[in-house]
């Protein structure tokens, strides 16, 4: 494999080591290597050498991931005050932390403002003026970064293409006013934000670049010198094995071209592209039938939309192998591998050509260091499920697993 590949697809990892790490740690597993979450940093540094780098933290908020990132240079994009207060933990100055909430609530701002007193370099980012306002009555002066809503949206899907939705940012023509707002607060008016949406694919390269090129437009309108200006993230890795990786390059050149005239520092806050090729999912087959008309086998596993809900709630496509020893002797047979939650909706992939699956097999389901155990849920009462860390050959445990007792133990009983 070259070094440093654009991406590593799920037949790159060592089959051997991960039936290892399920021997030593059960399933359902995570597995990130933070080397990899490292050369894909060093990546987007080659395309936007230029830029600051913010980590969007919500894709993937474990303490092991943030430290790797903290420790390579990056910052950190917040989208709430729990991720906030994680990111400080794991060792990265607030002074390269934005916390860029949508329609926060109360809590959140008291958290980030009084943060903000007492570590001034923090930036808080509103995308509506009653933010402002509710900023300004918590006594907020600091530095302040406008999100703007630029009308388009790209992504893997609808959901997620939050360049196109209201309810992200102010209107463009609206954005030179309530940057006047928060200067007649006192607040410290640093840069402006858009993001076009999560999962950009080459496909959508010009969407990109329209979103770019209305901020730039935005940024002419205002009545203040920006420090930055952010450009979102969203960069894209190919999910499906016949997919292309996303021309990085070809993004930052866009990028550059359509912020040509604005005197300000370029901020890009990729998530996904840190740590979806990073990660692993395992899971152990438990249940092996016929589908009724016999033309495809369904394979039961221990892990279900309850550890990787992205299948259910956007139709996502994970590469799956089995990485059962002797798998590669066997016939290849259609498989749809599905979980333990009592819901149709809880498939991790339908109809894919499988060696012939059977009880006690380990599966791999690729790409799944983005949105996999930040998403984990609790539904029908099932413990989350533990995550370790690969570095430099080395396994740790990051995560233990969670028991019913760890559910539970929240509920106040009346007697």
């Amino acid at each position: 494999m070259e070094e440093n590949p654009a991406i590593r697809r799920l037949s790159d990892w060592s089959e051997t080591r991960l039936r290892g790490l399920a021997d030593e740690y059960d399933t359902p597993l995570y597995v990130t290597d933070l080397d990899r979450v490292r050369e894909n940093y060093a990546r987007i540094l080659d395309a936007f050498p230029d830029a600051e780098v913010l980590y969007a933290v919500k894709a993937n908020a474990g303490r092991d991931v943030l430290s790797a990132v903290a420790d390579a240079g990056a910052g950190a994009e917040c989208a709430s005050a729990g991720e906030v207060e994680r990111a400080v933990a794991a060792g990265f100055d607030p002074e390269d932390v934005h916390y860029t909430a949508v329609n926060p609530p109360a809590e959140d701002l008291d958290y980030v403002v009084d943060l903000a007193e007492e570590e001034p370099a923090l930036t808080i980012t509103a995308g509506a003026a009653d933010t402002v306002d509710r900023l300004a009555e918590r006594g907020f002066d600091g530095r302040f970064c406008l999100r703007v809503h630029p009308g388009v949206g790209a992504g893997h899907h609808e959901d997620v293409a939050t360049g196109a939705d209201a309810k992200f940012g102010v209107p463009g023509d609206r954005a030179a006013a309530v940057v006047e707002q928060a200067q007649d607060y006192g607040m410290d008016v640093v840069g402006v934000h858009a993001h076009v949406g999560s999962g950009v694919s080459n496909d959508d390269l010009e969407s990109h670049r329209r979103v770019v090129e209305y901020l730039a437009e935005v940024v002419s309108t205002l009545p203040v010198d920006l420090e930055f200006v952010d450009v979102g993230g969203g960069f894209g890795v190919p999910y499906h094995e016949s997919e292309e990786p996303l021309d990085l390059d070809a993004v930052a050149d866009n990028v550059r071209s359509a912020l040509a005239g604005v005197d300000a520092q370029l901020v890009v806050e990729p998530g996904r592209y840190f740590v979806a090729d990073a990660g692993v999912l395992l899971t152990e087959v438990n249940t092996v039938k016929a589908d009724p008309a016999g033309e495809t086998l369904i394979a039961g596993v221990d892990a279900g939309m309850t550890t990787l809900i992205r299948p259910a709630l956007y139709d996502a496509y994970h590469p799956i192998a089995n990485v059962a020893a002797d798998a590669a002797d066997r016939s290849v047979e259609p498989t749809s591998v599905v979980g333990p939650v009592c819901e149709s909706a809880d498939v991790l992939g339908e109809n894919r050509d499988l060696p012939l699956v059977e009880r006690g097999d380990l599966l791999a389901v690729g790409n799944a260091g983005a949105y996999g155990i930040e998403m984990a849920n609790q539904y029908n009462s099932r413990p989350r499920p533990a995550a370790v860390a690969l570095e430099a050959g080395d396994a740790s445990l990051a995560r233990r697993r969670e028991t019913v007792a760890d559910i539970t133990d929240t509920e106040v009983w009346q007697a």
